[in-house]
């Protein structure tokens, strides 16, 4: 029995759907892995990225994220940016 396809609202939305997420980097530009909360965001808007970020900078900071990028589906947007005071 093919069931049809779930409503956006049960089911996690697709990269296409939130092209805009941060690529998260250590001091040697080395992509860093930080806990799951802060993981795989991605985001509908280019404001929205930057809203976030800007709220988690320093959490981030402390799980050793020294820099981000932001991309968009794949191309990088900006950066790196770095997240020192």
């Amino acid at each position: 029995m093919n069931l049809p396809e779930q409503p956006a609202t049960f089911r996690p939305p697709s990269p296409a759907e939130r092209p805009w997420w941060w690529r998260l980097l250590d001091a040697a530009g080395a992509e860093v892995r930080v806990p799951e909360e802060y993981s795989d965001q991605r985001f509908v808007s280019q404001a929205d990225a930057e809203s976030w970020v800007g709220e988690v900078w320093a959490e981030l900071s402390a799980a050793g994220v020294d820099a981000v990028t932001l991309v968009e589906h794949d191309r990088e947007v900006y950066g790196p940016m770095s997240l020192s005071a």
